[in-house]
């Protein structure tokens, strides 16, 4: 019994893992990842506990297993989150660099917004939130590379 449990505990957690989205927070980090597996960035800006549109975008499109899949082997995905509610705030640190990226690719202040940028930080192209299935989604943001 004690074996069976262990490996449903297992099994979940490596299942849960495998679908879960690997964000970044580090612009360095990300140009560094996507020109090592020749991917491109999309760099997501958003307000996690305050935007609706930025909720919606995350549980229509991000939080699916199927951009997910379709993503993983395409896009590193950044994050660069404004949350306004104090058991969400963000180190220090971590706000100035958020700071720094809403400068160079969101002056405007648009949430969310999303930047699709190549390996070494130039904008290919932006959208918003859009109602659309997660494959449409996709497709948009990869049409950015051409």
């Amino acid at each position: 019994m004690k074996n069976l449990l262990s490996f449903v505990v297992f099994t979940l957690m490596f299942s849960l893992q495998s679908f879960s989205q690997e964000w970044q927070t580090d612009f360095n980090t990300a140009k560094k990842i996507a020109s090592e597996q020749h991917k491109t960035i999309v760099l997501v800006f958003q307000g996690s506990d305050w935007c609706a549109p930025c909720i919606k975008l995350d549980k229509e499109i991000w939080s699916t297993e199927e951009f997910q899949k379709l993503a993983e082997d395409k896009f590193v995905m950044l994050q660069a989150d404004f949350p306004r509610r104090k058991n969400n705030k963000l180190s220090e640190e971590q706000q100035l660099h958020n700071n720094k990226l809403a400068e160079k690719y969101n002056n405007n202040g648009y949430f969310p917004y999303v930047v699709v940028l190549d390996a070494q930080g130039n904008q290919l192209g932006s959208l918003g939130y859009e109602k659309s299935t997660p494959k449409e989604y996709f497709n948009k943001l990869l049409a950015f590379e051409k």
